[in-house]
């Protein structure tokens, strides 16, 4: 599949990318991605939620009522869980989400969600261009240039770029990584990607 280079104007500039068809045309992997955006947002929680149990409740273990002859339940003291201020049952523990997840199943789930985006006509090529100074005006600009803008596109740079990065902190859709930032769930959760000239070029190369 060939696309065409478009400058930051949002014009053509003549020159078109090949896109690799053992990238961008493989047979998707539903199941693959699952697993690969599972880990992501797994990976990405903390763990830290806690309440405390009956052990861990202040308060005294006096037996607050005699055993029998009131006709309610038998309570052993005011940590019981069924009591207000008691402590929870079974309650929410820190612990760890992370799991393992093979290279060879990320990368099938990288490049089926490429394809996908592929087939969608949602992958731009545009001219490395850089900013003179961080501006969100500047950056917002080029967006509706690309008439982008709006939307939740994923810029993709082949190495950090401040001025660029700093430009679209400030928009809540727009979002910029570089190559070894880009996750399946970027992809996934983009309206479409826009690959830098060379990025793409170092992108495919690394694949």
């Amino acid at each position: 599949m060939e696309l065409v280079v478009f400058n930051k104007t949002g014009k053509e500039t003549g020159r078109k990318v090949e896109l690799m068809d053992n990238i961008f045309s493989v047979e998707p992997n539903d199941h693959a991605i699952y697993l690969d955006v599972k880990q992501h947002l797994a990976n990405k929680r903390q763990g830290t939620h806690k309440s405390k149990e009956r052990n861990e409740i202040a308060g005294s273990t006096r037996k607050i009522k005699r055993q029998k002859g009131t006709g309610g339940a038998r309570a052993g003291s005011i940590k019981n869980p069924l009591f207000t201020g008691g402590g929870r049952v079974f309650g929410p523990q820190p612990r760890d989400y992370h799991f393992k997840l093979n290279k060879k199943v990320k990368m099938l789930a990288r490049k089926s969600a490429l394809t996908y985006k592929a087939r969608q006509n949602e992958i731009m090529i545009l001219e490395d261009f850089n900013l003179e100074t961080p501006k969100t005006k500047d950056y917002a600009a080029v967006l509706n240039s690309l008439k982008i803008e709006g939307k939740k596109p994923l810029m993709i740079l082949s190495e950090p770029n401040k001025n660029i990065y700093l430009s679209s902190r400030n928009l809540s859709g727009p979002k910029v990584v570089t190559i070894s930032e880009l996750t399946t769930y970027d992809i996934l959760n983009s309206n479409s990607l826009v690959f830098f000239e060379s990025s793409l070029s170092n992108f495919q190369k690394s694949l």
